[in-house]
């Protein structure tokens, strides 16, 4: 079969994972790399993303990379980049994200309009995959689970993780960690930078045919027991240390759709958290009641970052799928349930 001709969009902590993903793929084939930096230009992919050469050099040059006329951009910056989205789009690329673009509001308001007017102009898709909880609310939504039902009253997906594997001071201080107590400042920017759940909440709304009235922010904290010395951060005795929040999604006023996570650096704490020893635990309330329980267990090869893989897979293995989808901006019903190619891995590796 023809392979779909690829660009990856930036190569980070998550584009670099996605680029040995792509290469990885029989049914792709890495074209052009766009380089967020002066210095990554000029560079081969596979030194940039941990494998051997490939011939493709990373760029900063747009109109040279979408001369390359490609199908598809795997677009995994840190920051999205409206105009750039929008120039990929009109050019005809389907584009799949990483990136939820919070940092511009989100896909919606003028925004969206933007981007599905490039989409109409492109003949062209753009699917975002997002970030975890990007692919367990992918499952649960889809569909999977609630059709064994005859009734649904509500579906949560909780997360509980050890985020000390997260080696990103930053990320954890914005969220209050290392402060003695949560300020309404803090509170606010967790609730900014927990966005992220509150998109996969509307993204599972619309799959399971909700219109929500409500989005509901909840939050608590828990304080380190004692002093705790990660390397990369410290966190003294009696600060946050731990963190549990999420959203409610609510129509006709009662909660039909959650997501929360429980993250902690340390179990040591002053107050009582609960956390699971799985990482995902999805309960559907209805007719029947469905529970699952899902736990990740990493070879012992992988470094902390490595758990990015489970961001950048679901946005390369749904390549295909959206390529066959219609034009515009896609929704879990358009795409359906992306999977790993392992037979084909299978086929290829005998």
């Amino acid at each position: 079969m023809d392979r779909l001709r690829v660009i990856q969009w930036t190569t980070g902590k998550v584009g670099k994972l996605s680029t040995r993903g792509i290469l990885d793929d029989p049914r792709l084939e890495l074209v052009g790399v766009y380089a967020h930096s002066d210095d990554k230009a000029g560079t081969d992919a596979g030194t940039l993303c941990g494998r051997p050469e490939t011939g493709v050099q990373a760029t900063t040059d747009i109109d040279a990379l979408i001369a390359l006329g490609a199908d598809t951009v795997i677009y995994t910056p840190f920051m999205a980049d409206v105009e750039h989205a929008v120039r990929l789009l009109e050019s005809g690329l389907d584009v799949i994200s990483t990136n939820l673009f919070l940092n511009v509001g989100g896909i919606q308001g003028d925004t969206k309009q933007r981007l599905a007017d490039a989409c109409r102009r492109g003949d062209s898709s753009l699917y975002v995959t997002g970030v975890n909880p990007g692919w367990i609310n992918t499952i649960t939504a889809a569909m999977t689970m609630t059709a064994v039902c005859r009734g649904v009253e509500m579906v949560s997906v909780a997360e509980s993780a050890n985020v000390s594997v997260y080696e990103s001071a930053e990320t954890w201080r914005a969220l209050g960690f290392g402060l003695p107590h949560a300020t309404p400042e803090v509170i606010e920017m967790a609730q900014m930078w927990l966005s992220t759940f509150h998109d996969s909440v509307q993204r599972m709304a619309v799959a399971l045919h909700h219109t929500l009235d409500d989005m509901e922010f909840f939050i608590e904290y828990a304080t380190a027991a004692e002093t705790v010395d990660l390397g990369w951060l410290r966190l003294n005795k009696d600060t946050i240390a731990a963190v549990r929040a999420g959203w409610n999604g609510k129509a006709n006023g009662n909660t039909v759709v959650q997501s929360n996570v429980a993250w902690y650096l340390t179990k040591h704490l002053n107050e009582h958290l609960e956390f699971d020893d799985d990482h995902y635990h999805v309960v559907i309330k209805g007719e029947p009641e469905v529970q699952t329980r899902i736990r990740f267990i990493p070879p012992e090869t992988w470094g902390n970052h490595e758990w990015d893989t489970m961001t950048a897979m679901p946005a390369v293995n749904a390549a295909v799928d959206v390529a066959a989808a219609p034009p515009g901006i896609l929704t879990l019903h358009d795409v359906g349930l992306a999977s790993a190619p392992a037979g084909i891995w299978l086929n290829e590796r005998a």
